[in-house]
């Protein structure tokens, strides 16, 4: 999964369509006369075993290699159960690319053959490294290069937008409702049931080349969590990503796939992705157009605080109850717009109040002079214009006054200008204008919370989080490991609830006192020390494994005994629980029973927390509403580890027990700051422990002592594949330089900001100039985000880092590359700080990068070094890098081969990037 050779798909010069024919019903023929129609400039043929002289005009042959010369696509047309044979004959031609367009894959039934459809047409583009992008695709189509190989419906018009999907007849629909707005695509692309191009591969194709400014995407399922991930993270930095999914709903998931234990449905972990890559989610095709209008057009908000200015109180309240319920806030006016508000005389229902309703005899000269006085409010990020036609009032009279007048305006305006016959007209100037219009208050009011929302989730992709709260040692991570091997070597799939104990206390999350016993005997002597009413429970392997209340709900206390007074009670209980358990699960060994002074918890709210694992996102720490109650209440969130205390708090904050912590909490920070440390407690175990399938504490209780976990099960599996790489731990190493100081090299993480911008401050303007190319005094808040907060897939940056006398801690030099998505080429820098130069920091960085890129496979390091850096230029010269003058950019290129390609595919892409 790559970008190679996909600029043949985009950009080819020629091109040939198989199975084009002039029969009405030919699909090729389609293509074809897409491609003449939209005025393809490059050669095309058409290949019919019918052996045609040609085609709508253009020259056919009879077979592939009948053609004159290789075509840098190939789009096929012809029946399904022939395509793999042609892609083994195109790869052998030397074509690069192909398009699948034929449908039916799926359906694939043949007696006879090795393996499905889909499997040998993969199988026989390996054999040549041709990229497929099929079957069952729309077509590609790219109106700027004048190129459409699909079977679109209508012609389509150059723009800024790319809309990458997965489904053929939605893109159709999508082009026709885009012309209706007047929207323009850079890139329009379906990958059907693709075998090899996917979705990820695109992204970071347009992400790299295209002109785009907005990604549309289409989704009905993702195979590669990480890749997806790595690719639309790296996009949303760059550009505005507005994604809706089909197969929200049990019924419409046409996946397959197996439920994810603790979550009833699987599309809130779409929403947690969604959010983590700063990608704006919508709920239907309309939508995102409107999402697109408001957030290509509006300027950033401020904050989250509506107003509404209206020519009646009706549609203004409508635009109120949809803002209200979709989470959003009404901007309280200040006491000078209040004031003036008055004085105009301008408010007809509410006077100073928000909404601001104008009457139905409203000019448009009073609605501009009641937007001037609303949009100077500082307590307002943007503005609402709900207006319904009258006599005094016409739409287009009235849209014409706010378009004249819109510079007076100093926040965001957003349009509705409510019916279809006369307001259509104020809707089409506005559009024209730029500012976003909406037929309705209610679709207005979504489009804006659609702005908010992707403030939140940029903020969040953006943001330099707090010191994490936590981190682990290489003993905690070998304690816990030794507990999860111990148990797989015995054939256990789970830990008992005693080792669950240890890993808990081994990463500071406190759990309730427990004994944990094995015969009666025991019991009777272990429960005359405790005082007070006391639980007992039965741990087996039927009830070790956690969130297993799914399937059966009445049975969640299944297995414990509460308020046992006496030790003899406590005693007859473990006869008791033991004798149950072998006749109802006879399969089942008892590990221990586990005894408790009870947790009342009257003046506690009881939570669940946890890990769990999605069978495509890998590994998601969960959270929300507690006790007995969990499998009932709709309140439980997840978030893709790593978290930090930042995301944490995003987690924390969209459950119904945020609320209820803030309502009846003598201190909801304190509480609130306690959940976040626990699950970014949570997020750290998950990383460190690979093999930890599902971890759930429930209940946990939540009150001014801090938490304690009641109960708590942990099961394990294979080895987890994180949808975000976790920090690589194991890359850290202690180094001592030549004048006596102990180092830390390590990987950055997003944390390390404040260091970040110590260490730049350190720095001389000359160092910045090698570095930067430029003069850059200060770095933004984005700066630091780029630099910090970096996709450990595709990134890398080791810091060297050393603790002073008195504790605190300073960044002494950082390395860094940037692979390209085929891992062949990556992109060095280094920067050491001035008054450390000599020490060799650099070269010690540099060695431990060069390591690290061979290991992963990386076949190529280059960097640009200033003319005048003459210290760079030696070091590189030490390391083995080949250095020779670019006379086009006046920059001396260093390269230094990492490893040799190990297929043909490789070598070809490495010798055709640009030196």
């Amino acid at each position: 999964m790559s970008t190679r050779f996909l600029h043949h798909f985009f950009e080819p010069r020629t091109l040939a369509v198989i199975g084009a024919s002039e029969k009405p019903e030919s699909l090729g023929g389609l293509v074809l006369r897409n491609l003449q129609e939209a005025g393809f400039k490059g050669q095309r043929w058409a290949i019919n075993l019918r052996g045609y002289d040609q085609v709508f005009g253009d020259p056919c042959v009879k077979r592939i290699e009948d053609m004159p010369e290789v075509p840098d696509l190939a789009v096929i047309c012809s029946p399904i159960e022939g395509v793999p044979k042609l892609i083994q004959q195109l790869g052998k031609f030397g074509v690069k690319a192909t398009l699948v367009l034929s449908g039916g894959a799926y359906l694939d039934r043949e007696k006879g053959n090795q393996g499905s459809i889909r499997e040998r047409m993969l199988s026989a583009a390996r054999e040549s490294g041709i990229r497929v992008l099929g079957p069952e695709c729309m077509g590609v189509i790219v109106p700027a290069k004048k190129l459409n190989a699909s079977y679109a419906s209508q012609p389509i018009k150059a723009g800024r937008v790319a809309y990458l999907g997965q489904s053929g007849m939605l893109a159709n629909a999508m082009i026709d409702w885009a012309a209706g707005r007047d929207v323009g695509f850079s890139h329009l692309i379906t990958v059907g049931d693709s075998v090899d191009v996917l979705l990820p591969d695109l992204i970071d194709y347009v992400n790299q080349f295209s002109p785009a400014q907005a990604i549309l995407l289409h989704l009905e399922r993702v195979s590669n969590a990480q890749h997806f991930m790595t690719a639309v993270r790296d996009a949303s930095r760059n550009r505005l990503v507005l994604a809706i999914k089909s197969g929200r709903t049990f019924a419409s998931d046409i996946s397959g796939m197996a439920p994810t234990p603790g979550i009833a449905n699987r599309d809130v972990v779409f929403d947690a992705a969604f959010s983590r890559a700063g990608v704006v989610r919508v709920d239907d095709s309309d939508e995102l157009l409107d999402a697109l209008e408001t957030l290509s057009r509006m300027k950033p908000l401020r904050g989250d605080r509506l107003a509404v200015v209206s020519n009646g109180l009706g549609p203004a309240m409508l635009a109120i109850d949809k803002l209200i319920s979709a989470g959003g806030k009404l901007a309280e006016f200040s006491e000078e717009t209040q004031n003036a508000l008055h004085k105009s005389q301008v408010d007809m229902s509410k006077p100073g109040e928000n909404p601001v309703d104008l009457g139905g005899n409203a000019t448009p000269e009073r609605f501009v002079e009641a937007l001037r006085i609303v949009a100077a409010d500082a307590n307002v990020d943007a503005v609402l214009v709900v207006h319904a036609p009258t006599r005094l009032a016409p739409s287009l009279v009235t849209a014409q006054a706010l378009i004249a007048n819109r510079k007076a305006f100093r926040r965001n305006l957003l349009t509705s200008w409510m019916g279809l016959k006369e307001a259509l007209n104020a809707r089409h100037e506005c559009n024209i204008a730029g500012i976003p219009t909406y037929i309705s208050p209610e679709k207005a009011v979504k489009a804006f919370m659609h702005m908010v929302d992707y403030q939140r989730v940029q903020q969040l992709l953006q943001e330099t989080p707090p010191s994490l709260p936590f981190s682990t040692s290489a003993a905690i991570r070998a304690q816990c490991r030794t507990l999860i091997s111990d148990a797989k070597a015995e054939g256990r799939q789970t830990l008992s609830h005693s080792e669950t104990a240890q890993v808990l206390e081994a990463y500071g999350i406190p759990a309730a006192t427990s004994y944990y016993l094995t015969s009666a005997e025991q019991a009777l002597e272990v429960a005359a020390k405790i005082e007070g009413p006391k639980a007992l429970k039965v741990v087996h392997e039927g009830n070790c494994r956690p969130y297993r209340y799914r399937k059966h709900p009445h049975k969640i206390s299944a297995g414990l005994l509460q308020d046992l007074e006496t030790p003899e009670q406590v005693a007859e209980g473990v006869i008791k629980l033991g004798e149950k358990v072998n006749e109802k699960f006879p399969e089942y060994a008892v590990h221990e029973y586990c005894l408790q002074p009870m947790q009342r918890g009257k003046h506690s709210m009881q939570v669940c927390a946890g890990i769990t694992r999605d069978p495509v996102f890998g590994p998601l720490i969960v959270f929300g509403i507690g006790g007995y109650k969990v499998n009932v209440l709709a309140d439980r969130q997840v978030a893709l580890p790593p978290l930090n205390m930042s995301l944490a708090a995003d987690v924390v904050g969209r459950t119904h027990a945020a609320s209820l912590i803030r309502e009846h909490s003598s201190d909801p920070d304190r509480d609130t700051h306690h959940l976040c440390q626990l699950l970014v407690k949570l997020s750290q175990m998950a990383s460190d422990l690979g093999e930890l399938r599902g971890l759930e504490l429930n209940p946990l209780l939540l009150n001014r002592d801090g938490m304690l976990a009641v109960d708590f099960a942990m099961d394990l599996g294979p080895p987890a594949r994180f949808a975000i790489m976790p920090y690589p731990e194991e890359l850290r190493e202690w180094i001592t330089l030549k004048n006596g100081w102990q180092v830390e090299v390590r990987p950055i993480r997003a944390e390390d900001a404040p260091l970040i911008t110590n260490f730049h401050r350190q720095l001389s303007e000359e160092s910045i100039r090698f570095r930067y190319f430029h003069n850059k005094s200060d770095l933004t808040q984005r700066d630091l985000s780029v630099l910090s907060h970096i996709n450990y897939d595709r990134q890398m940056a080791f810091i060297a880092e050393h603790q002073r006398d008195d504790g605190s801690k300073e960044m002494l030099g950082v390395v860094r590359v940037w692979n390209d998505p085929d891992n062949i080429r990556t992109e060095f820098s280094v920067i050491i700080r001035d008054d450390l130069q000599g020490l060799g920091i650099g070269s010690l960085l540099m060695k431990k990068m060069i390591d690290y890129c061979t290991h992963i496979g990386t076949l190529e390091m280059v960097g640009k070094i200033m003319a005048d850096n003459h210290p760079m230029r030696a070091l590189m010269k030490h390391l083995g890098f080949t250095c020779r003058y670019n006379m086009e950019e006046q920059v001396i290129d260093a390269i230094m081969r990492l490893n040799e390609p190990a297929s043909e595919w490789q070598r070809h892409r490495l010798e055709s990037l640009p030196d």
